[in-house]
């Protein structure tokens, strides 16, 4: 049987972190920010689906952590809101 494949750990692919709800309230709160103004991220998306098997039950409403690593710009971080779909 063939091994399944884990997308987090394709090199393309940016880190990806369930942040827990305290962290994520700070995060809002430092950026002033509400949830509802986040880039959106679906619960189908391979990299969630891939987080619930790693991290635990990912659920709606909860926030990611993205992490992209470049040679020209460096370390960039965003947050996703995680929605149904």
């Amino acid at each position: 049987m063939a091994e399944e494949f884990n997308v987090l750990e394709h090199e393309l692919v940016p880190e990806h972190h369930l942040l827990p709800e305290k962290e994520a309230e700070k995060v809002l709160k430092e950026l002033k920010l509400t949830k509802d103004q986040l880039p959106k991220i679906r619960l189908a998306d391979p990299c969630i689906r891939a987080l619930d098997a790693i991290a635990g039950p990912v659920e709606e409403g909860m926030v990611v952590k993205v992490v992209r690593r470049s040679a020209t710009s460096g370390i960039s971080v965003c947050y996703r809101l995680v929605i149904r779909g």
